[in-house]
């Protein structure tokens, strides 16, 4: 979904020619139109005013990437969490209970609540004071902004972290038997353990169980007789325990691996302490899931809205700089048709091409580059788009 913001001075032809792209858009349904509320601010010098509108410029390009990284990682996290909840606090700050639902409706429930936003858009003067300066408005949202996504990242980086963690001790707890971990499947009554006597576990295939039991007390002298007893078994191999004298391993392991039998020697305490990692892990992932799920969805709130009022801000500062004092002009917005945008520019195009007549040196809106070798388009009227299609990570 898209909107776009425009400026438009206040002289009698830019007024017809409104007037008459409100009556096409009526009549075609090009688009939505509506006022845009934009509080007067301080104007200071045309130095402070170029300057500013460079800083807007980057200033914009940073936050949209943080709404954008923000929700995107919010619809990872969100899919692979096992219950899906539609959480309260949306941009409006409603907080009324709402059921349980997928990540899918929570975005789409997001995706009204931004539209509505927008388009009730009011400045908020607790936040951002229009008795302060256009450059101290402007470094407060890069504050707000910068914060945010430095938080971001170091966030994101422990909760993929332990993540990563997690699914590496998993994967070795999943793999075969040949080397997964045994913490699940063999306990401290199947080991035993003295000074002198030890026990190994044994990694045997299924079509290879009669060799096993006919051979397994030859490996060596020093294995004790009838001491081998399956632990368990999948669809492939079974685990066997046998116990032997410790100074026979060698020469037992060496004749096992000839026979090709896999030998696991089984250490009860590190695989305790394996099985109590994952554990703790699986409960700090929890943890870090709710917590981190909580803060993309404030703080993804918290940049839009700081968006939205940076969008405002350069709409009133283009606006000075291009129409002039005293500050004189009418900021709509649009929300277009998806499906008939090039007829709509074309129109805008038309209807306001008095406003600069070098732009229409082509039919349709021209483009230029600006600092950074960032390409933007050029209108003959202001504007500025507003994206939100980065929420169709929640489809």
């Amino acid at each position: 979904m898209e909107f776009w913001l425009l400026s438009l001075p206040l002289d009698k032809t830019s007024l017809a020619s409104l007037e008459k792209l409100k009556r096409t858009i009526a009549k075609t349904n090009l688009a939505t139109c509506g006022k845009l509320s934009i509080p007067e601010l301080k104007v200071g010098t045309l130095d402070n005013l170029l300057s500013v509108s460079d800083n807007l410029s980057q200033l914009d390009t940073l936050t949209e990437s943080v709404i954008k990284k923000t929700c995107h990682f919010m619809g990872e996290v969100m899919e692979q969490a096992s219950d899906k909840v539609l959480e309260k606090g949306l941009v409006n700050g409603d907080h009324s209970g709402v059921r349980p639902s997928p990540s899918k409706a929570y975005f789409q429930a997001l995706r009204v609540d931004l539209v509505k936003y927008v388009t009730k858009f009011q400045w908020d003067r607790a936040k951002y004071p229009t008795s302060l300066p256009l450059r101290v408005l402007a470094d407060n949202i890069n504050k707000q902004v910068s914060q945010v996504d430095a938080e971001f990242k170091s966030r994101a980086s422990t909760y993929n972290s332990i993540k990563s963690s997690l699914h590496c001790l998993q994967r070795k707890a999943e793999g075969n038997l040949h080397t997964r971990g045994l913490n699940d499947i063999v306990t401290r009554e199947d080991v035993m353990e003295s000074e002198y006597l030890t026990t190994l576990l044994v990694v045997v295939s299924r079509g290879d169980y009669k060799q096993w039991d006919s051979t397994y007390e030859s490996f060596s002298l020093f294995v004790v007789p009838r001491s081998s007893r399956m632990l368990y078994e999948d669809t492939q191999c079974g685990v066997f325990s046998v116990i032997l004298f410790r100074r026979a391993v060698s020469d037992f392991r060496e004749r096992a691996k000839q026979s090709k039998f896999t030998v696991r020697q089984c250490n009860m305490e590190v695989e305790e302490k394996h099985l109590q990692e994952i554990q703790r892990l699986n409960v700090d992932n929890k943890e870090q899931h709710v917590v981190f799920v909580r803060w993309l969805k404030v703080n993804f709130r918290e940049v839009f809205v700081a968006w939205i009022h940076l969008k405002a801000l350069r709409v009133f500062v283009e606006s000075v700089l291009r129409y002039g004092l005293p500050v004189s002009y009418q900021a709509l917005l649009l929300q277009p048709d998806r499906k008939r945008v090039k007829r709509l520019r074309q129109e805008l195009s038309t209807l306001f091409m008095h406003l600069e007549p070098s732009a229409m040196s082509n039919k349709v809106d021209a483009s230029f580059d600006v600092p950074e070798m960032i390409q933007q388009e050029y209108f003959s009227y202001i504007c500025f788009q507003i994206n939100t299609n980065m929420l169709d990570t929640g489809k």
